[in-house]
This record gives structure tokens, C-alpha cells and sequence, in this order.
């Protein structure tokens, strides 16, 4: 059979790179021992929320993985307080190394011998990988070491490595190479990381976290509402950047503004200074100190001004941006006109509340969402140093490069918030997005969410983006916010908790509903006993379960944020698939940094296994394998030409 004419282009391009019948030949061998490799393991983590060095230990330590291989390997030859010395060492070289200098007598010695256990560890993380990709993963990683370290792992323990060893330790490259050989065990470990959004928010640094991510070999992100909240600020949509503002000052967390960002604060605080001198701001202070040793803004009272300035401003946009789009239907949180300042109260829902205080200056009775001159001022300010953080510019730009709203990979169905459902298990209509539902919506989302930040600066695509990413921080059955209302104006000046209430949508009555779990996977063309939907947003609180629809759905969300530990009970949840199944781990609160390299105190975790194969899981099962056999198919392909004389062959 002849191939077509557009095949034909296809091939002789493809004969470029396989010039003849044995290049041929030994790239489909190749391929074809790489699909009979078990599957890389994939590592998930969600909701991070700024907990910079909560995820880096995570990430560090693999979940606990890294201390699993190094028990297996010395377990029975090490005692309890060298396996953990050993973990450490490989999740904090530079830092445990200072310390081991001052208290090792005899440095030399202990030189070779970690050596020679971190080679073992090192060859035992890779050994599911071709010698091709463990040499790419080693020349990434190993500051030009990766020849060496090839060597040992290639060379067992005689002789030869000893030699290589010695030689190491006597031209004083000892400690450089020790650092090069954990960084490659950490990079081999984990073949591919998934955060299941909320990156940003109440913790210290989320942009050291991000800083992180961008190093990542092998990554995917689903965006949650928090992230797509300052990716709409980082497009210049004042609305998101008033409520960055809010959130960021609500719990005193001023670093990732200023430092992180390079965002100056100051016109926001000479504003609120001004405007609101002497005005009770008792309700308005802070709610903790998530901000790190190097605040700027140690002044209570100013922070609540200020907290006060944007909160009032923030109100004001929310409602020209919910007047600017009726199709969201958001207009019972068009609560400013509603306030009736003689009484101290506001309607909502037909219902007077009692209001904490009522003193607004800059809010006019006859167009209470018009911003004043002053706040006008402030917003253009802030709106173009949001724009203008380059490093902003540079992790946003990253979120939107490796991010969407949501990944499907290795039968998984990975989202953040909510597949939208009515209260009968339907997949729920939006007119926000167009009366679209199910796999539909998320792609509109994803689409809108791109025209935001890409389309033409003053369009109106770039508008209705810009909006479109605001609904979907919390938007009515936004997928992303999955709540019926957010309740932000109420939490912070309703006396009555009764009106705090966010209602959720249906789908999270639904979850432990194995059919709604398989429908939604049927919806994004997933279907069998091994496919999962991998859920984030919702803390699993005390008592409850994080495997929910009979297996199928896995909530991956325990609380990395130190704000849910008393609710959660942990300090958060993930995941790992290996070749061997699933196990999600249950991790105890991180204790910092100082105290994991000086006590080697690891995070403990409790670890489930809820999904295990009895033979390995190969590379031929996953969505790399479908890739390597069409491939192969094509090879195929380009081989039968050869052979029939159709394409020419080169030797070289």
C-alpha cells in the first residue's frame, strides 16, 4: 500500500533523523524496551497556599518516598538516627553538610562512605528509567558531575568506585559532589509533579514557591481560584487586584506585595492614613501574621486602615463588574446601595442585618460603586506596578505556559474545584459562560481565562476576560470557586453569622456518589476501573475520608495551610502513583526548616495504600505509551519504504 502524498512529506522528513533501515531499526528497538520500563512516579500536591517551606520539604522528601528507598536500601545496617541523618542530607545537602564539617573528626572517611549509600540511593531511584533519560536527568542536575556519577552508578561497589571515591574526596570536591548526587536523587525520584492549584494566598511566599515549580523538569498545574484571582491581577484587572490586596492584607501577609513582588503599598497607606484617621477600624484588624520576620508594615492600626481603604474599594469594583456582566446573575452582592446608614444596617436577601459600622466617606448614596478621584488614583497606581512586576509578569506568564483548568494524564481527571452539577446530578448550565456545562464549560474557562492576559490590551475580549477570570475566583458555580455566593462583604461587616453562610455547589453532595464520579470521568472520555478524578479546594476535615465515590474521586486537599490545621487535624494530603498503584499520605503539621536539617525531623506521615497492582504498572499502559507507539506505527511506516525502495537511504 502506497503511502499518501501527505504521509509521504511526513516520512521523508521523518528520514532526516532516521537516515536508514538500522537507524530505523534500533530507534523502534529502543522504543519498544522503553514501553516495558514500570511507569514513572507521578507526585500531587494541592493547595499549597504560599506554606513555602511546608511544600519544599513535601516536594524535598517526595512524600515521604525518598526516606522509604533509603530504609529499604539500610535498614537493617543503619540505625534509626543514620537513616534519618542520610534522608536529610539528601532533602538539605548544603545545610547539613555545614553541620556534619563542624562535628565529623574524621571528615575523610565519612566523605566515602556517604558516597558510596547516596550512589546506591541515587541507583536505585533510577533504576525504571533508560540510561538516556537518567543521563539527561544527571546532566540537568549534577553541576557537572554528571559523568562521574554515571560511572559509579554504572561501576557497583568495587575497586574502581572506591578509587573514583578517594579521588574525589582528596581533590576537596567532596561536598560539592555529595550536593550534586542529592540533587540528582530528588530530581530521578519523581518523574512528574502535579499541583492541583491554589498556589497563592494566606501563607508568607507564594512566590518562592513558584520560584520552585519553574525549576521542575516535568510539571503540570490546575489552576485554582486563588491562582486565577492574581492572574487576573497581573492582567490589570483592578477588580482582582483590590481583592489580592484584601486577602493579602487580611492576614497581614504584606511580604509576597512587596518583597516578593517589588509592589509598593505606600499610596495605598498614605490614602487610608488620609481618609480614615479617625475612623473605628476595630473590625478591620488583622487576622494573624502569616507575613514572615520582615514586615514593613508593623503598625496594627495602619494595616487596618488600609485593610479598610481597599476593602471599601474592592466592594465597589466587584459591583461595576457584576453591572458589567448580568449574565453572572451575582447581583445580590450588590450590597452597597443596600446599606441603610441611619440604622447601622444592610438588606440582604430581604433581610436587615446588623452592620459592625457604617462609617463610608468615600461612598456616595447616588452612585455608591463609583470609585472617588483619590481611590481612582491609588488603583491606576497599583494597576500598573502589578503589571509592571516583572517577576509577577514571569510566574503568571509560567501558570498560564504549564497550567489550564484542568489535566487529563494517565487516566486521571485532574481538576481544583468542581465539575458544576444541579441538585439531580446533572452537569449544571452556566450562563456566564454561555450556557455551556461539563467538559464544555471547563474549556470555555480554560479559553476565557487565556483572553484575559493575551488578548489586545483595551479590547473587549481582553475586558471579558479580565471579568470572566474575576468569576471564576468566585463567581455563583464558578468551577473554580465551586460556592453558590462568597461571602466576603458579610464575614467582615455582618454581626449575624447566620448571613456568613457559602453554600456550596451540588457536586459536593454528590461526591461520594461512585456513578456521578464515573459520569463526570465519562464526560472527559475516561472510563474503566483505573481512572480517578483527583480533587483539590476542600479541606478533609477531622473524620472524614480523602477517598470518596467508592474509589474513584480523590481529595488530595488536608490543609498545607496552618489556617485549617485545627479543622483538618494535618498538615495535608497527596498523592503518589508509582508503578506499584496508589498511596495517599497524610502529613503531620512541618515543624520549619531549622529543626528538620539541625533534628532531622522529617514530616511523618500516615500512608494509605488504596490501589495496588499485582504486576507493575509499564510505560505501554500510560498516555507516554500511547505517544511511543504511534511512533513506533510511524517508524514502521518509514522501515517499508526503505525496503521497497520508496525513500531513498543515507549511510553515515
Amino acid at each position: 500500500m502506497r503511502a499518501t502524498d501527505g504521509m509521504r512529506k511526513y516520512l521523508l522528513e521523518l528520514s532526516r533523523q532516521y537516515p536508514n533501515r538500522n537507524a530505523v531499526s534500533s530507534e523502534i528497538i529502543n522504543l519498544n524496551a522503553i514501553l516495558n520500563l514500570p511507569k514513572g512516579t507521578e507526585h500531587f500536591i494541592s493547595d499549597i497556599h504560599g506554606e513555602h517551606e511546608a511544600f519544599s520539604h513535601i516536594r524535598r522528601n517526595a512524600s515521604g518516598v525518598i526516606r522509604r528507598k533509603v530504609e529499604a536500601l539500610f535498614g537493617s545496617s543503619l540505625s534509626k538516627e543514620e537513616l534519618a541523618e542520610l534522608s536529610t542530607l539528601i532533602y538539605y545537602p548544603e545545610e547539613k553538610l555545614d553541620e556534619i564539617r563542624d562535628r565529623e573528626s574524621e571528615l575523610d572517611g565519612w566523605y566515602v562512605a556517604t558516597i558510596g549509600r547516596l550512589i546506591d540511593v541515587c541507583r536505585l531511584v533510577g533504576a525504571k528509567y533508560t540510561r538516556s533519560k537518567v543521563r539527561k536527568q544527571l546532566k540537568r542536575s549534577s553541576d557537572g558531575y554528571d559523568y562521574i556519577i554515571e560511572e559509579l552508578l554504572l561501576g557497583g561497589k568495587g575497586d574502581y568506585c572506591a578509587s573514583i571515591s578517594k579521588t574525589i574526596v582528596r581533590t576537596g570536591a567532596a561536598e560539592r559532589f555529595i550536593v550534586a548526587v542529592c540533587s540528582a536523587i530528588k530530581g530521578l525520584v519523581i518523574d512528574h509533579l502535579h499541583i492541583v492549584g491554589d498556589i497563592f494566598d494566606r501563607g508568607a511566599r507564594a512566590d518562592i514557591v513558584l520560584d520552585e515549580l519553574m525549576r521542575e523538569r516535568s510539571i503540570d498545574i490546575q489552576w485554582g481560584n486563588h491562582d486565577v484571582l492574581w492572574m487576573g491581577a497581573a492582567a490589570g484587572s483592578r477588580t482582582c487586584i483590590a481583592t489580592v490586596l484584601n486577602n493579602s492584607i487580611t492576614y497581614k501577609n504584606l511580604d509576597v506585595i512587596e518583597i516578593g513582588y517589588g509592589i509598593s503599598l505606600r499610596p495605598l497607606s498614605l490614602f487610608a492614613a488620609e481618609v480614615y484617621s479617625s475612623a473605628d477600624v476595630s473590625c478591620y484588624m488583622p487576622k494573624g501574621n502569616s507575613g514572615g520576620d520582615t514586615l514593613r508594615h508593623d503598625d496594627d492600626l495602619l494595616i487596618a486602615r488600609m485593610h479598610k481603604a481597599i476593602s471599601v474599594i474592592q466592594f465597589k469594583l466587584e459591583g461595576q463588574t457584576i453591572l458589567r456582566n448580568p449574565l453572572f446573575h451575582m447581583e445580590e452582592r450588590l450590597l452597597l446601595d443596600k446599606i441603610d446608614r441611619v440604622r447601622g444596617t444592610v438588606n440582604i436577601g430581604g433581610v436587615d442585618y446588623k452592620l459592625r459600622e457604617c462609617d463610608f466617606p468615600t461612598v456616595s448614596e447616588d452612585n455608591p460603586y463609583k470609585l472617588t478621584d483619590r481611590e481612582a488614583e491609588v488603583m491606576a497606581y497599583l494597576k500598573n506596578a502589578f503589571m509592571r512586576s516583572e517577576k509577577l509578569q514571569r510566574h503568571v506568564a509560567f501558570l498560564y505556559e504549564h497550567g489550564e483548568a484542568y489535566t487529563v494524564f494517565n487516566r486521571n481527571l485532574l481538576f481544583h474545584g468542581c465539575i458544576p452539577l444541579d441538585e439531580d446530578g446533572e452537569f449544571l448550565a452556566l450562563d456566564a459562560a454561555e450556557g455551556k456545562r461539563g467538559r464544555e464549560l471547563m474549556d470555555y474557562a480554560d479559553r476565557t481565562a487565556r483572553q484575559g492576559y493575551f488578548a489586545k490590551e483595551g479590547s473587549p475580549e481582553r475586558q471579558r476576560g479580565k471579568d470572566f477570570l474575576w468569576f471564576l475566583w468566585c463567581g455563583k458555580d464558578s468551577p473554580l470557586c465551586a460556592r453558590k455566593r462568597i461571602a466576603t462583604f458579610e464575614r467582615l461587616l455582618v454581626t449575624d453569622e447566620s448571613a456568613w453562610v457559602e453554600p456550596r455547589n451540588a457536586y459536593y453532595r454528590s461526591w461520594d456518589d461512585k456513578a456521578i464520579a464515573e459520569k463526570i470521568l465519562r464526560e472527559f472520555g475516561l472510563d474503566g476501573a483505573r481512572c480517578h478524578i483527583i480533587n483539590g479546594h476542600i479541606p478533609v476535615n477531622k473524620g472524614e475520608e480523602p477517598i470518596k465515590g467508592g474509589g474513584k474521586l480523590i481529595v488530595i486537599d488536608g490543609g498545607f495551610c496552618r489556617a485549617f490545621h485545627t479543622k483538618t487535624g494535618i498538615g495535608g494530603y497527596t498523592l503518589i502513583y508509582n508503578a506499584d498503584g496508589m498511596r495517599i499520605s497524610a502529613h503531620e503539621p512541618f515543624t520549619g526548616r531549622e529543626n528538620a536539617v539541625k533534628n532531622n525531623a522529617d514530616i511523618l506521615s500516615d500512608t494509605v495504600i488504596f490501589e495496588q497492582r499485582a504486576d507493575k504498572i509499564r510505560i505501554r499502559e500510560t498516555d507516554g505509551g500511547a505517544v511511543i507507539r504511534d511512533k513506533i506505527a510511524d517508524l514502521m511506516l518509514l522501515l517499508r519504504e526503505y525496503e521497497s525502495g520508496g525513500i531513498k537511504e543515507i549511510s553515515v
